[in-house]
């Protein structure tokens, strides 16, 4: 896998959100289908073809959105939200494998970040980015998709 250090635009996004336990996570997939069939609802959709997932893990519970990039947020569909992550440093690295191996995947990310000084910032949001050409081997749990997990800065 390999491992680096990027800077993020600033992203819009809308999408649907998530709020539960580490062992209520196999909810997770079933998101994306409901992202799937209301993405028609959401306004000034990029042409950028991916899902973002940000989340917020917490020790007890994790919010998970799944969302689509937008060109502005003017207008939110019922049960949506809308929100504007900002410009940030993240190590990013990519999963590849089966499901109970995405695990494994941050560990190595964060053994990574503690071998090259980087500390995680609690307080911003980390970033699954699911891209549309890895979506028929993602929906047969052959997951695909890059991790970003964001950074300070000193």
């Amino acid at each position: 896998m390999g491992i680096q250090v990027v800077e993020k635009e600033e992203l819009k996004v809308v999408g649907i959100s998530w709020n539960g336990t580490y062992s209520e996570t196999h909810n997770i997939p079933n998101l994306f289908k409901v992202m799937e069939n209301r993405l028609s609802e959401i306004s000034h959709q990029t042409e950028e073809p991916v899902f973002i997932a940000p989340f917020h893990s917490r020790e007890t519970e994790i919010t998970y959105y799944v969302t689509k990039p937008v060109e502005k947020i003017d207008e939110i569909p019922e049960g949506m939200v809308g929100f504007t992550i900002p410009r940030k440093n993240y190590v990013v690295g990519t999963h590849k494998g089966k499901p109970e191996e995405v695990e494994n995947t941050y560990h190595q990310l964060f053994l990574w970040m503690e071998e090259y000084g980087y500390e995680l910032d609690h307080h911003a949001l980390s970033l699954e980015v699911y891209k549309e050409e890895h979506k028929q081997q993602n929906g047969i749990g052959n997951l695909h998709f890059d991790i970003y997990l964001p950074v300070k800065t000193f």
